[in-house]
């Protein structure tokens, strides 16, 4: 353990210590914005972990001034690979951060560094957690800021977690095995919690509120590109085409508008024209199938219902 790195002085006993870890690769936009949240929470974490996946623009430089001012900050550096790899790769770089946890801990989050939250999002997330001893993950919702207003980013099923801010039971993360080092993976573990009896959700609470400072799939060039890779992700996962497509039809409503739901419908075709590989274990993606359907029955009977 680095010796330059002190407990935040939370109750070892009290059952709350969390550990933050965040992925990031050339950040320096948003990274103090997320740095600046960090340092107002009430409930601080035991350690959050940094883990620069090879920056080449001021990342490194805003890291190692936050360092200084933050004790329970540790930044840890990859080598730059000479360009950013989404989805496996982000968590390639958490499972570096994850390794090099020496300490005891009771909670383990995975937080993006484009976000800003309030101040008790921490000790608010541990309050539902003790409310419902059932729950394994959660998450606010994902807002974003348009026209001067703030509004939700998109629309969330009832068991998703936010993908940018996961706060998950250390026992039920090593239960499910961890997050997969592949596209998808944070649609995975949700999934595999669900297989394994877990209660997954994100909660609609002011102080959970997660602002956006960019659009979600934007960090790969731009937010087309990152549509069609969310349907290439989702031939990946074992998703039926029929959620796909009515996925992608709900997604137009959504920005960007229309396009953005015909590209997740072109990834997904995408990725099966050309044979890509699918997640390695049939069993998952046959249970993935078997609720997409019923999700899907279900829907249709509530709108014929109403």
């Amino acid at each position: 353990m680095d010796a330059s790195i002190e407990s935040s002085g939370a109750d070892p006993d009290s059952g709350r210590r969390v550990v933050v870890i965040s992925p990031c690769r050339d950040e320096a936009d948003t990274l103090e914005r997320t740095i600046a949240s960090m340092e107002r929470q009430t409930l601080r974490p035991e350690r959050w972990i940094i883990v620069d996946d090879g920056s080449t623009d001021a990342t490194p430089q805003i890291l190692e001034r936050a360092a200084k001012n933050i004790p329970w900050l540790q930044v840890l550096r990859r080598d730059d690979r000479g360009f950013r790899k989404v989805g496996g790769g982000v968590i390639e770089a958490f499972d570096v951060g994850r390794a090099s946890i020496d300490f005891p801990y009771d909670f383990i989050a995975k937080l993006d560094v484009d976000l800003e939250f309030g101040p008790r999002y921490l000790e608010r997330a541990l309050q539902h957690f003790s409310a419902d001893t059932s729950l394994a993950a959660l998450s606010g919702r994902v807002h974003m800021r348009r026209n001067g207003r703030v509004v939700e980013e998109f629309s969330m099923i009832p068991e998703a977690v936010a993908g940018c801010f996961k706060l998950y039971r250390r026992e039920c993360f090593e239960a499910i095995g961890g997050f997969v080092q592949g596209v998808m993976w944070d649609g995975i573990d949700i999934h595999r919690s669900r297989m394994a009896g877990l209660t997954t959700r994100n909660i609609d609470d002011e102080e959970l509120c997660i602002l956006h400072l960019r659009p979600m799939g934007a960090s790969d060039r731009s937010i087309w590109r990152g549509r069609l890779r969310w349907g290439e992700g989702q031939w990946f996962m074992g998703s039926a085409f029929s959620y796909i497509v009515a996925s992608g039809v709900n997604r137009m409503r959504e920005r960007p508008f229309l396009l953005g739901g015909l590209l997740i419908i072109a990834g997904y075709l995408k990725g099966a024209l050309l044979g890509r590989p699918r997640y390695d274990d049939a069993e998952f993606r046959r249970e993935l199938r078997r609720w997409q359907r019923r999700r899907l029955l279900e829907t249709i009977g509530l709108r014929r219902a109403t």
